[in-house]
C-alpha cells in the first residue's frame, strides 16, 4: 500500500471536517451533509482498489 494514499485521506477528512463546520454555522445542514457523503465516496473510490487486491491476495492464499 502506499503512503500518498494515506496522506490523501487525511487531507480529504480535514478539508470535509472545515466544510461541514463552516456550513453548519452558517446553518446549511443538508449541505454540511452532502459534504461529507461526497467525501465518504471519493475515499471509497480509492480504497476499493486495495480491498479488490486484499480479497484475491486472500483467495489465491487459500487455493491449493
Amino acid at each position: 500500500m502506499e503512503v500518498g494514499i494515506i496522506f490523501k485521506i487525511g487531507a480529504v477528512g480535514i478539508l470535509v471536517s472545515v466544510l461541514g463546520q463552516v456550513l453548519k454555522h452558517s446553518g446549511r445542514e443538508e449541505q454540511a451533509f452532502l459534504t461529507s457523503l461526497a467525501g465518504l465516496i471519493v475515499v471509497l473510490f480509492w480504497v476499493l482498489p486495495y480491498i479488490y487486491e486484499l480479497f484475491e491476495t486472500i483467495k489465491k492464499l487459500f487455493s491449493f
